[in-house]
């Protein structure tokens, strides 16, 4: 029989619920085993504490135990973060990676938010679950890993299941073993133990009297619907001892914190909705930067366009290099356009240009660029469009030439 008292003693665990014992007492049980568990539970309600227990009672407990939180990392790059990577499997990956899977090896891996993770990611880990088997991004060598997997969500995953979000493979698999961890709503008298514990250790770490509860007030903490659970409870209590001065909370005074903490304490959600714009720009920011490497295009458009301009003035351009074009041989500079605003008081230094019989292809590009921007008085966006050039392709010749 397990001994619950030193048990959450040992964890930290206030309260005398039924169903906490009970999940505990099922953690304990289940530790020694291979079997898969999925904890389940709200936000806040202590789901890690069971799954340290799962660790510190099964053959693995003097792996390490990795904590990874599957809803905070981007879809983008959560393979990589399990299984690990190679050396160029992507732009970016200058050098080979060890996933999570590999650095808990003979260990635990605590998958938080499971249900946030995609369907791709959910295959791989379904193999592992199965055969112990995975493979980096980017490789084809097949590795094993002996871990031992416990999973937690918050939202429910059957929901997810039916509507194609979660495959129902993974979840069976999974749920071998389930454990409902309670909301503090449904802990009987847990809420107002758990009040005292914190208000007790925040008047030792503020070195101030200790907060007690009016009759009225207790009531009121009991009738709380508390949709934070005990991380809510917790800021709360903090929040009070720091700026109350009278230490008997009164219904009212609760009642306040009660309602400024409601938004602050509403779930956040993990899943990201592609129909969002936010979501689309994310990839287009991600699309630029991985073409920013390959930049070839632009500048064989820019060659052409300076050939063009250039023979127009010109018989006959040679291969190696562009013939003598005058320094004004163009028109004067613009005198009635409108100075964007920041460049009131900056004065535009536009470096000569040495006259040579042999005018290379870079002097020809570099005068151009200095002439559009001093057309356009500086304007970046207006200068590229003249040139017929992207801004940011711009803006690394004004780099390049020291502009």
């Amino acid at each position: 029989m397990t001994d619950l008292v030193a048990l959450k003693q040992r964890y930290g665990i206030i309260g005398h619920s039924v169903a906490l014992d009970y999940a505990m007492h099922v953690a304990v049980e289940v530790a020694p085993t291979d079997l898969s568990v999925l904890i389940l539970g709200e936000s806040g309600v202590g789901k890690e504490n069971i799954a340290h227990i799962i660790h510190d009672f099964s053959a693995f407990k003097h792996g390490p135990y990795i904590t990874v939180n599957c809803g905070a990392i981007p879809e983008g790059t959560i393979d990589s973060e399990l299984f690990g990577h190679e050396k160029g499997a992507f732009t970016g990956a200058t050098d080979h990676r060890k996933g999570y899977f590999e650095v808990a090896h003979n260990g635990t891996i605590f998958l938080d938010e499971v249900a946030d993770l995609p369907l791709s990611t959910q295959v791989r880990l379904l193999r592992v679950l199965e055969t112990g088997d995975f493979i980096k991004v980017g490789s084809s060598k097949v590795q094993k890993c002996s871990v031992r997997v416990v999973a937690a969500t918050n939202v429910n995953i059957t929901e997810r299941v039916a509507s194609g979000r979660f495959r129902p493979d993974l979840y069976y698999r999974l749920n071998t073993i389930p454990i409902a961890v309670p909301p503090l709503r449904d802990r009987d008298n847990d809420v107002v133990l758990l009040f005292t514990k914190f208000a007790g250790d925040f008047a030792v770490k503020y070195r101030f009297p200790r907060l007690e509860l009016s009759p009225e007030a207790t009531r009121e903490l009991k009738e709380y619907s508390w949709p934070g659970n005990v991380r809510q409870l917790k800021n709360i209590t903090e929040q009070m001892s720091l700026i109350e001065k009278e230490r008997t909370i009164s219904a009212e005074t609760l009642q306040r914190y009660l309602k400024a903490g409601t938004i602050s304490c509403l779930p956040v959600p993990r899943t990201i909705d592609k129909e969002q714009p936010e979501f689309w720009s994310r990839d287009m920011v991600f699309g630029l930067l991985n073409q920013m490497s390959d930049m070839k295009a632009e500048i064989e458009k820019l060659k052409i366009m300076v050939r063009d301009l250039s023979s127009k003035s010109t018989p006959a351009i040679p291969a190696v290099s562009l013939p003598e074009v005058p320094v004004r041989a163009s028109l004067p500079p613009r005198t009635d356009y409108v100075v964007p605003r920041g460049y009131e008081k900056k004065e535009t230094v536009v470096q000569p240009v040495i006259e040579d019989d042999d005018c290379s292809l870079s002097a020809r590009e570099k005068e151009l660029i200095q002439k559009a921007l001093l057309k356009h008085g500086n304007h970046r966006k207006a200068a590229a469009e003249e040139l017929g050039i992207s801004e940011r392709t711009l803006y690394r010749k004004i780099k390049d030439y020291g502009l």
